[in-house]
């Protein structure tokens, strides 16, 4: 008897094969400039289904390990990973991940739009990166808080070149040292100190808890300058050396990869899913540190620079993540032959399938635009960019993790057993999806966050001024579509005015999340009728059963199975 073998198809080329991306690209970019990021886009996604799929997979097999100990019982603390994990870093170097919003070239061709091409590129990279994603979230933050204009000229000089280089052999990441095992989000807990020396660099001690990309060259750690006092405003954002390459205070005999004097890596955490990336625990006594800005002013406020960039990059992971598991699970069903024929035929599974092409295109677009928002803040400093992305950076943030991980689940069960059996690496994308809502603030800090900058920064007023504006669009579009916006929008004005007059009452604190993810859903409405409202065949199709769904909580299986193929 033969064995049988169930043949799995590579899915469609990541950026010919998604309509909605390139339609994005068009209206966000003009056609002249899609064009002009139309090579290295295709020269991504060729690297993408080729060598950099594989890398991922050698990356996922062969996780990092930590070699405290040299042969002889020197300390080395030497995290060793794959030469998949090693491929992604340069890939992401030479495809200028990272660096792209910071090239003079990239700013030269496209603006403050460089950032629409930057999350094109992570849309196509970051699925299949091994999620070296994070690193390169990271270290997007660290140039952006590095470009902020009261650090250091010689600092800056010393590390943003080299952070945004396109060159493999200099690149440099970075890490993120913020949290503490007791405090976790709440900063104002931390107890790493800050010691001014005589040359002006600092020395921090304490204890950082989940150090991400342990292995990175340089971190951005939170300390409290020495006398600050209690709270999280005072806290500082310092830039450490993690090598003694790169650290004053090690002997010249030292290796150049040995660790910086002073930083000691505990542990690595065997965590969950992200199994490719090493993420520590590390101690710090008396590193040497130099501030990113002013320590004696409060620093959480330069911190967030950092933390912005973070956030709309873990969106932009949430939704490729999504839109990348549904090319796998279509795919699958192209060739899965199951009773009455081929799986896609199957009017269940292409009404499941269509959901959750709906999910992810709102997911794209709520990425895609805190992007954009971010772009014009960083080029133009423009004002009402700068207000509107007060809000939407962690709408998007939160609302794209949690379908991140209730898309994965459903991208498991598509595939049956075989999506919960390791050696297909389908179940990587639940384990990767879970820490979306947790890494840089779990939905209920987000949903708090959303709440302040309401009531501190009036940041409901752009948000309810762009949902007004798409519900007049969508009136000339589709009716309902209108009536359930423009009923969104004023529960959510309503809402919004009770949140104004007593921000802390309990009714309101407590139903913060569902507030946020209120919002959140609004506004990917809005936004997919502004996108359809330019021309968009699949926006036109998405966002009525993106608003039936989500504002409405109506059953769209139906029209899903029908509007498949249109959805992509």
């Amino acid at each position: 008897m033969v064995r049988y073998v169930q043949a799995v198809p590579a899915p469609a080329d990541p950026y010919f094969g998604d309509r909605l991306l390139r339609s994005w690209l068009d209206r966000q970019l003009g056609a002249d400039g899609h064009a002009a990021a139309a090579d290295r886009l295709t020269a991504l996604a060729t690297d993408v289904t080729g060598p950099l799929r594989a890398a991922h997979a050698v990356a996922e097999a062969q996780p990092p390990t930590l070699v405290r100990y040299s042969p002889w019982g020197a300390r080395i603390d030497r995290i060793e990973t794959s030469a998949g994990w090693r491929a992604q870093r340069e890939a992401a170097a030479r495809h200028a991940v990272v660096a792209l919003p910071y090239l003079a070239e990239a700013r030269s061709t496209w603006g403050a739009a460089a950032r629409v091409v930057q999350h094109a590129l992570l849309h196509l990279y970051g699925p299949e990166s091994a999620t070296f994603s994070c690193p390169v979230a990271m270290s997007d933050g660290a140039a952006a808080l590095l470009s902020r204009p009261e650090v250091d000229p010689t600092l800056r000089d010393a590390w943003l070149p080299r952070l945004t280089s396109t060159d493999p052999s200099r690149v440099v990441s970075s890490g993120q040292w913020m949290t503490e095992s007791q405090g976790g989000s709440d900063l104002a807990r931390s107890t790493t100190i800050g010691r001014p020396a005589s040359d002006g660099s600092w020395r921090l001690t304490g204890e950082k808890w989940f150090c991400s990309a342990a292995d990175a060259e340089l971190a951005v750690a939170l300390a409290r300058p020495d006398g600050a006092g209690r709270g999280s405003r005072v806290l500082a954002p310092f830039l450490v050396p993690r090598y003694a390459a790169d650290s004053p205070l090690a002997l010249p005999s030292a290796e150049p990869d040995a660790p910086a004097p002073g930083v000691t890596v505990h542990r690595l955490k065997d965590k969950l899913g992200t199994r490719a990336l090493p993420t520590a625990e590390i101690g710090l006594h008396d590193a040497y540190a130099w501030p990113l800005g002013d320590p004696t002013q409060p620093g959480l406020t330069r911190a967030m620079t950092l933390v912005v960039v973070t956030r709309v990059h873990n969106a932009a992971a949430a939704a490729a993540g999504m839109r990348r598991g549904l090319a796998y699970a279509r795919a699958y069903a192209d060739a899965r032959q199951v009773a009455g024929g081929r799986m896609i035929t199957s009017p269940l599974h292409r009404a499941t399938l269509g959901t959750l092409a709906v999910d992810a295109a709102g997911a794209f677009v709520l990425a895609g635009h805190a992007f954009a928002l971010l772009g014009r803040v960083e080029v133009g400093a423009d004002p009402d960019a700068e207000a509107e992305l007060r809000i939407v950076a962690p709408l998007a943030k939160l609302a794209t993790a949690r379908l991140a991980v209730s898309s994965a689940s459903e991208y498991v069960e598509s595939f049956g057993g075989a999506g919960y059996v390791e050696d297909t690496g389908v179940p990587r994308l639940l384990r990767d999806a879970q820490v979306l809502p947790i890494w840089e603030g779990t939905t209920n800090v987000l949903a708090l966050d959303v709440l302040r900058a309401v009531v501190r920064d009036d940041a409901a007023t752009p948000l309810l001024s762009r949902l007004d504006e798409a519900v007049d669009t969508a009136r000339r579009l589709h009716p309902a579509l209108a009536d359930a916006l423009g009923t969104a929008t004023a529960e959510l004005r309503n809402s919004l005015t009770e949140v104004a007059a007593d921000p802390e009452a309990v009714g309101v604190v407590a139903g913060a999340r569902g507030l946020a993810l209120r919002m959140a859903y609004a506004l990917g409405t809005a936004l997919l009728v502004e996108q359809a409202a330019w021309g968009d065949e699949t926006a036109e199709v998405a966002a009525p059963l993106w608003a039936r769904r989500w504002l409405r909580g109506g059953d769209i299986a139906a029209d899903a199975h029908q509007e498949l193929d249109s959805l992509g």
